[in-house]
């Protein structure tokens, strides 16, 4: 039996076209980790997430997400940067 959790996350295959907003379809795989488990309970807290798995998955959406923002940033920089953060 795969189970996976009720909050899937959207790591995949990317669908949809520019004009819809991209649905990744979620692609589930067992993995068995030793981790801290202080950090996770901490985590799990901070996040609401009703499970470990939750925890985590939310966890490495974040770091996929500030990943796209920095790249986002980086992007603004090379184009010539937005005059309200410049230095004045």
């Amino acid at each position: 039996m795969n189970r996976r959790p009720r909050e899937a996350s959207f790591r995949g295959k990317r669908t949809g076209s520019r004009k819809t907003r991209n649905v990744i379809e979620p692609k589930w795989t067992r993995k068995n980790i030793v981790i801290d488990q202080r950090k996770l309970d901490l985590a799990k807290t901070l996040l609401h997430a009703p499970t470990e798995t939750a925890t985590v998955d939310q966890a490495l959406d974040l770091i996929a997400f500030q990943e796209e923002v920095l790249s986002g940033i980086d992007r603004m920089v090379e184009l010539g940067g937005v005059d309200a953060f410049e230095d004045r």
